[in-house]
Order: structure tokens, then C-alpha cells, then sequence
């Protein structure tokens, strides 16, 4: 788990989005045990009514579910659904305001695409350095 931070969004938000990044990055697995309210408590040092409420988002949106007893778990299939969810956020948001933007400055689709490759080569070969 890493820090939460204070920026516009809700800090029950940031701690879905956290767990929900966890998952995304195989820290936790489907499954298996997420965080309890007293750990994200005593990790973040929140309120316990922010740690549930962000629990909460996640267990309505079917990535966990409780066992009673023993604790919260990442359902079978979160990753997926996170990633299908993310991705429509993605094209929804960040590829709209780009586009926009493009369409006002004039910039056509080759013009983007190609920039997309030069970026595309210029992060593969940072990351083999």
C-alpha cells in the first residue's frame, strides 16, 4: 500500500483507487484477503468511516465480498472488471479532452498517431536503459 495523498479527490476514493491498484499490480490477488478497515486505519491514519466507505465502492462494485468472520477478499474476476472500468474512464475522459484539444489546434489524426509512435518508442527504450 502506498501514501494517500491530498488532492481533489475523496480520500475514501483514493483508498478504492489504492486497493484497486494493488489488484491491477498483482499485490493482491483474486481471492485472496484485502486490507481490513483497522490495517487501511492504522496505515493511512484516516478516519475508520473512510476506510469502510471505500471498502464499501469496492464490495458494490462486485471486486470484493465479505467473509464473515474473517475478513474482505478480492472477488474472482476483479481484475478484469477493474481494468474494463478503467479503460472506458480512460476513453471517456483522457482521449476526449485530447481529441478536443487536437480538433482546436488543428492537429489531424496522422499528425497524432504519429506522435503516439515516437512516444511509444521513446518509453520502450527508456525503460530497456
Amino acid at each position: 500500500m502506498s501514501q494517500i495523498n491530498n488532492n481533489e479527490k475523496s480520500l475514501y476514493k483514493q483508498i478504492s483507487d489504492q486497493i484497486e491498484n494493488d489488484i491491477l499490480n498483482d499485490i493482491i490477488l483474486e481471492e485472496e484477503r484485502a486490507p481490513s478497515i483497522n490495517e487501511l486505519v492504522k496505515h493511512y491514519i484516516i478516519n475508520p468511516a473512510t476506510a469502510i466507505k471505500g471498502i464499501n465502492l469496492l464490495v458494490e462494485q462486485g471486486i470484493l465480498y465479505k467473509k464473515r468472520g474473517i475478513g474482505m477478499f478480492v472477488s474472482t474476476g476483479a481484475k478484469d472488471v477493474i481494468t474494463k472500468r478503467r479503460k472506458q474512464e480512460f476513453f471517456d475522459t483522457h482521449l476526449t479532452i485530447l481529441l478536443s484539444e487536437a480538433a482546436r489546434l488543428g492537429i489531424g489524426i496522422d499528425e497524432i498517431y504519429h506522435a503516439m509512435q515516437l512516444l511509444i518508442l521513446q518509453t520502450t527504450d527508456s525503460t530497456k536503459q
